[in-house]
């Protein structure tokens, strides 16, 4: 999609000159894609209380995006890492999917069910707040068109254009606007009431912060830092869960709790 013929200081006036237009997200993914070899984008918005809003995406293999309107949209972006970042409020800049992502991220069943389906080997980000309760995410990867990760010289040249990747997307989007606070309270609330009503399973609130936790990709070590209790605690919520839940392992967790995340 980038032109070759095009320098990059060229195609970073363009995406200054189309700011507040709809062109800005095409030329801000040109002018990266001369910096640095992509083989996808993905550029969307986490609010509060509301689904993510997808601005532009693109990929060298549909897989990629296959499933982004379908899963990702409607349930799997709870359970997704970057999506924590916006939950944690982390600071403005450049993020490495492995070097964030829970210790467990790679066996659970997100991964296998959606995020391994897109052929992303290797995934960075520029998270930036261009208003209140929403983060802005220009999402980058490496999938099975080149299969290769980033090299050390690409995540330098990266990091180096963050500053200025953070301060457009806070241009670009500084009308957004998200009501409420965002927390896993209320996704919790949420899980149990419908838990309850729909299949008559009724789980404490820890029981249901264990259960999310374990499906976003969590070790019980990793649980037990998060939740403040000792691993010997997070086992005994882990059993009760499971006997409460009638279940025997996360891929079964995964096919009961995901359906009631939309």
């Amino acid at each position: 999609m980038t032109d070759p013929q095009i320098s990059a200081e060229a195609h970073l006036g363009a995406a200054i000159s189309a700011l507040g237009e709809d062109g800005f997200t095409a030329h801000l993914y040109q002018w990266l894609g001369q910096c640095f070899e992509v083989d996808n984008v993905t550029i969307l918005a986490f609010f509060q209380t509301r689904q993510p809003e997808i601005f532009f995406h693109h990929a060298k293999v549909s897989h990629v995006h296959e499933k982004l309107e379908s899963d990702y949209l409607s349930f799997a972006y709870l359970l997704d890492p970057f999506h924590e970042l916006h939950v944690m409020q982390e600071p403005e800049g450049l993020y490495r999917l492995r070097d964030f992502a829970p210790d467990q991220f790679k066996r659970n069943e997100y991964f296998a069910k959606y995020y391994a389906r897109t052929t992303l080997i290797d995934e960075i980000a520029y998270v930036a707040y261009p208003a209140r309760g929403v983060s802005v995410h220009v999402c980058l990867g490496r999938d099975a068109s080149s299969r290769r990760m980033f090299s050390a010289a690409d995540m330098r040249t990266a990091q180096n254009l963050s500053a200025i990747v953070c301060s457009l997307i806070r241009k670009q989007w500084q009308n957004l606007s998200a009501s409420g606070d965002y927390t896993d309270d209320s996704l919790v609330t949420r899980v149990r009431a419908r838990l309850a009503s729909q299949h008559d399973i009724h789980l404490s609130p820890r029981q249901c912060e264990t259960a999310l936790l374990i499906l976003r990709g969590h070790s019980t070590m990793s649980i037990s830092l998060r939740l403040n209790i000792s691993a010997q605690t997070v086992k005994v919520f882990r059993k009760q869960l499971y006997r409460r839940c009638k279940i025997s392992s996360q891929a079964e967790l995964f096919s009961l709790i995901t359906p009631i995340l939309t």
